[in-house]
Parts: C-alpha cells; sequence; structure tokens
C-alpha cells in the first residue's frame, strides 16, 4: 500500500510539472491525449470490463460537444450550464443505445452500434442546426475565476484533474461490487445471472458508464478547440480508439489510458505518413489479438507465468482443508412445499424434453432426480431456474408462481444452482467469485457510486468479511487469491458449491456434483451436502452415481425420455421394473437387480462412513 501511494504521489507531481517543459505544441497534443483517454476508459468499461461490443463511443464524443456548441451559440446558455446539459443528454443517448444489448451480444451488437454512430455521422453532417458539414465554430471559453482557460497550459490542468477524478472512478467501480458483476456478466452472463446479477440492468449501466466518459470527453473537447465538425467523429477515428484499447488492455483501464495516450502521441509523429499509419494500426491490432489478447496490461502477468513455468515453480502452494459444517437448525415442519412443477412441458420445436412432468418437493427435503443420458434432468433445472421458459405447465417456488421469472428474480428469492459443466467465472479470483454470489444489492442503488462512496466502501468490507468466513468454511481459504482455472477439478466444484450457498438460498440445486470426483472427494460432498441440508437449505440434485443418491436421498424421482416414470424412497425406485427398462432393457433386469443391490450395499457402508 505505502509503495503504491509513493507511486500515485510520483505521477501526480509529473503531472503538475508536466507543462513546464513543454511547446505550445507539444502541450496542445497531450490536451488531445487525456481526451481520448477518457474516450478509452469508458470504452474500456463497456468493453473490456462489461464485454459489451460499443462501437457508439464516437457518437457519444459527438453528442457531448455538439451539445455544448448548439447550447452556447445557438441558445446562448453559459458555458457550463450547457457542458452539465449535454452530459446528460450524452447519458440518455447511451441508454438508447444501450437497448439492442437487451436482446443481442457479441458480433450483432458491434453491427447496431456501428450503425447507431453511423447514422450519428450522417445527421451532424447534414443537419441544419449542427452546421453541416462546416460545423459550429464560436464556441465561447470556459470561465473560472481567477483562470485564463484560453491558455493550453492552463486548460490543461483543468483536464488532468477531470481526468485523475475520472480514472480514480473507473477504477472505483471496478475494483467494487458493480464492477465485479460486470465483470462476471462478461465472463459467463447466464451463471451470473444465476447468482443474482440484474444482467438486463448491468448491460444498460455499461452502456451509461461508457456514454458518461464519451460526454465528458465531448465537452472537454469543444471548450478546448471552441469549433466542432463532423471529421472529428469520423468512424476512421473511431477504429483508432478502439486501437487504442485492444493495444493497451481492454480489461485494464491504466492498459486502456497507456494505449490511448502512447496511440495519440505515434500518431501525431506519424502525421505526415497518414495512409501508411493506418495501415500499420490495423496489423498492430491484428497481432495483440492474435499473440496478446489482453494488449500492453496483461503483458507482465504473461511473462511472470511463463519464467514460473521454464523455472518449474508452481505458482500456488495451498492445500484443500476440511469442510467445516454448518450450525444445524430446526427442520421445518413435514409436508410444507417449497417447489411445486405442475404439468410441465418443454418442446424444442421437434423435440420434446420434458412431457407432462409433476413434481413436489417439501422444505428440509434432499430430493434425487436421477435418468438415463438425455431424459430431461437438465432441462428441468433450467425450468426451474429461469434459463428455459416452460411450453405448458406452471412451476411455483415459495408460494410465488415462478413460470416466467428470470433467473436473478429467483436467485434474489433464494434459489441457487451448480451447472452440470463448471461455470465458474474465469477471469474473477475464488474469492471474487464467492463475493459475486454474496451481493445481494440491487443494480439501482448505483446511485451511491455518484453521491456516496463511503457507503459503497463499507458494504464492501462487509461482503470481504463474510467471503472470508465462506472460504475458511469450505477450506478455500489458500486459493482465494487463485484463478478458478488454475486449480484442480475437485476443487473447482466445491468452489461452485461454496459460490451457490454464499447466496444463502432457500433451496440449492445441484446438477452432477460428484462428476469428476474421485472416491474421497464424494465422501466429502456428502458430507458437505448433509450439512447444508441440516442448515436449513432444501437440496434438489441430479446424479448418476446411485450409490450417492442411495445414501443422501430420501426420495427419488425418475425421469425418462422426459417423463416421470418413478418416485419414492430409492430403494423402491431403483427396483421398480419401469426404471429397470429405461436403464437397461428388459433383457438385463436380472443384471440391474444384482447392480441396484450393490449399491444399496454401498449406501449402507456409506451411511456408516459419513455419520
Amino acid at each position: 500500500m505505502k509503495s503504491r501511494l509513493t507511486a500515485t504521489g510520483v505521477l501526480v507531481l509529473a503531472a503538475w510539472a508536466l507543462p513546464y517543459g513543454l511547446g505550445s505544441y507539444t502541450i496542445h497534443v497531450v490536451n488531445i491525449a487525456l481526451i481520448y483517454a477518457l474516450l478509452a476508459i469508458g470504452m474500456g468499461l463497456a468493453m473490456g470490463v462489461s464485454g459489451q461490443i460499443n462501437l457508439a463511443q464516437v457518437a457519444f464524443f459527438g453528442v457531448g460537444a455538439y451539445a455544448v456548441a448548439i447550447l452556447t451559440t445557438h441558445y446562448g446558455h453559459g458555458f457550463w450550464l450547457s457542458v452539465l446539459l449535454a452530459v446528460l443528454a450524452t447519458m440518455v443517448v447511451g441508454l438508447l443505445v444501450g437497448i439492442p444489448a437487451l436482446r443481442m451480444q457479441s458480433h450483432y451488437l458491434g453491427i447496431v452500434t456501428l450503425g447507431l454512430a453511423l447514422g450519428f455521422i450522417n445527421w451532424i453532417t447534414n443537419a441544419h442546426i449542427t452546421g453541416g458539414a462546416d460545423g459550429i465554430s464560436g464556441i465561447p471559453v470556459p470561465t473560472l475565476p481567477g483562470v485564463d482557460l484560453s491558455s493550453e497550459y492552463l486548460y490543461y490542468y483543468l483536464e488532468a484533474v477531470v481526468f485523475g477524478l475520472t480514472l480514480l472512478f473507473g477504477l472505483f467501480v471496478v475494483h467494487t461490487s458493480l464492477g465485479r458483476r460486470l465483470r462476471a456478466m462478461r465472463d459467463d452472463p447466464l451463471a451470473a445471472g444465476a447468482m443474482g446479477a440484474e444482467i438486463p440492468f448491468l448491460r444498460m449501466t455499461a452502456f451509461l458508464l461508457a456514454s458518461l466518459y464519451g460526454g465528458l470527453a465531448g465537452v472537454l473537447y469543444s471548450g478546448l478547440i471552441r469549433y466542432v465538425a463532423p471529421e472529428t467523429f469520423s468512424i476512421g477515428n473511431m477504429f483508432i480508439l478502439l486501437a487504442m484499447v485492444v493495444i493497451g488492455g481492454r480489461r485494464s483501464l491504466v492498459g486502456c489510458v497507456v494505449g490511448a495516450i502512447g496511440l495519440t502521441l505515434i500518431r501525431e509523429w506519424l502525421s505526415d505518413f497518414s495512409t501508411y499509419a493506418q495501415l500499420g494500426y490495423g496489423v498492430v491490432v491484428v497481432l495483440m489479438v492474435v499473440f496478446a489478447p489482453t494488449g500492453l496490461a496483461g503483458v507482465p502477468a504473461r511473462l511472470r507465468n511463463l519464467y514460473e513455468r521454464r523455472r518449474n515453480r508452481p505458482s500456488l502452494r495451498a492445500e484443500l482443508r476440511p469442510f467445516t459444517p454448518y450450525p444445524p437448525v430446526e427442520q421445518p415442519a413435514a409436508g410444507r412445499a417449497l417447489l411445486s412443477v405442475e404439468a410441465v412441458t418443454k418442446q424444442f420445436r421437434g423435440l420434446r424434453a420434458l412431457d407432462d412432468v409433476t413434481l413436489t418437493v417439501h422444505e428440509g427435503e434432499i430430493r434425487g432426480v436421477v435418468g438415463p443420458n438425455g431424459s430431461g434432468k437438465t432441462t428441468l433445472f433450467n425450468v426451474i431456474s429461469g434459463f428455459y421458459r416452460t411450453t405448458a405447465g406452471t412451476v411455483r417456488f415459495a408460494d410465488n408462481d415462478t413460470t416466467a421469472a428470470r433467473p436473478y428474480t429467483l436467485s434474489l428469492a433464494g434459489l441457487a444452482r451448480t451447472f452440470q459443466n463448471l461455470r465458474l467465472f474465469g477471469q474473477l479470483t475464488v474469492r471474487e467469485n464467492i463475493l459475486v454470489a454474496l451481493d445481494r444489492s440491487r443494480t439501482h442503488v448505483i446511485w451511491q457510486y455518484a453521491v456516496w462512496q463511503p457507503g459503497v466502501l463499507a458494504r464492501e468490507r462487509r461482503l470481504r468479511d463474510r467471503a472470508d468466513e465462506i472460504l475458511e468454511r469450505y477450506g478455500l481459504a489458500d486459493f482465494a487469491e487463485a484463478a478458478p482455472s488454475s486449480l484442480p477439478y475437485g476443487i473447482q466444484r466445491r468452489i461452485e458449491i461454496a459460490r451457490a450457498m454464499a447466496a444463502q438460498p432457500r433451496l440449492l440445486l445441484l446438477d452432477e456434483p460428484a462428476a469428476g470426483l474421485n472416491g474421497e472427494e464424494v465422501q466429502q460432498l456428502i458430507r458437505i451436502v448433509r450439512s447444508i441440508r441440516d442448515s436449513g437449505t432444501t437440496v434438489v440434485l441430479i446424479e448418476h452415481n446411485m450409490g450417492l443418491v442411495m445414501s443422501l436421498c430420501e426420495k427419488v424421482t425418475v425421469l425418462s425420455s422426459g417423463r416421470v416414470i418413478a418416485e419414492g424412497t430409492p430403494r423402491t425406485v431403483v427396483s421398480a421394473p419401469e426404471v429397470i427398462e429405461a436403464y437397461l432393457g428388459d433383457s438385463d433386469l436380472s443384471e440391474l437387480g444384482m447392480e441396484t443391490s450393490g449399491a444399496a450395499a454401498q449406501a449402507d457402508r456409506t451411511k456408516e462412513a459419513t455419520s
């Protein structure tokens, strides 16, 4: 911490002293570089941090600049009032541009945002109010008491202050709960939604942040140049900005700043060779995408990992500690239904994955859902947790009709799940994975980031303390700062369960939690699931390990070809003829009979070992 403060102090002093060693032309270039750095931060927040392809950043830039120009020259408003109105207008435009992100992603969103940027450029080129191709001149000089902002040297200090504050704000967002949820959405929006992240609002927030920085850059540009014209906001400049973010490192705001300032200076030095420079930028971007996808900001980490691999030095020295059971709570009265699936059908065109499925799970129960591959088990979980909409039938959770509820709504209501194929957030640490699920705050409280940062920091400290408690309980404390993908599979499975339980759910859905685990890990899993149930959380699990199902579940539901073919205690179900036929066919009844007997004996031994 002390070294960081020292480095920050040195940077501040260097920024303050910078104009004293520069000529008038060079300080102009530096001012332009700071404006592009602001644009790059906004683009990095949308693309790198949030995963939303935003090619309309130059349009936000233009809206801010043109709004100030129109309000000051056409309507006679003062500069600072025009600045406030221009930033608000840009943020409104950002929300409108973000609407397509609610329904499309990937390159489709890029095409739409690029089209919106082209539409804006066409408008400012042809509209009378914008001055057409000639632009708007005569923008008044910003006024501050005792400061002559017509001097680019003094204007530099205004820009530096705005840039420093907005960079700190961006870093504050990234490293607190809002930024974590944005990064989780970037890594895996489905899993983030299942953890309670309000994905539609987060996507709009990403564009809102991008437009805020674009608007600030636009108003600073209009005050610096005091003239705006369409060529400043061209698609060519949009792709230059994209190159800045990609080269610097889109997932690092500091990297975006370095890329923006560096490329602005290089671009100025190569102004006499602009045609070749444009080609060079494209080549560099392609090379960065192929060989250094994390940009310049990610190079130190890549070199460090390469050095450790060559030295055969493990990057993490840690061990998985034993799970600490939850303190038991009094179980609810028997017979109260927590989850009801009533006559649910799910059709995928010609495939009926679920066919009139009815299922009731009571509080305090451990329910098993079994069946052959392709029987509809995971589809059932996806319907219950809001990922799929039913073709027919209803789902009720905690006495509410949740048939059409979104995943984040169900998560906030007390439903958590794991996935058949691990869906941990790969670019977040283990602790951050837990923190995403712990954070139950709603997206609409982001106003606190603008007006009450101490409240945000206080909540962040509370969340981190609770995350440390969960990591200790699940024996994961030594892996807190590790990337999940760097850990063994069995540990990743435990992380996913810990993450799901961080939300303190009433109902936990476990999709094949024993898949890929060895015998000892399966025994640990049994102890964990029993402790979860004893803590007051109802559990429904999909599993192929019949020994685990028989030792753990009080009741089992069997699916085959999307239908419920049997339901009852584990011993009753495995001996049912229709179940045996679904698994092996009529010719192998005796063989399965022996297998189920063996599973029952194994279950008895497991109960003795874990009791």
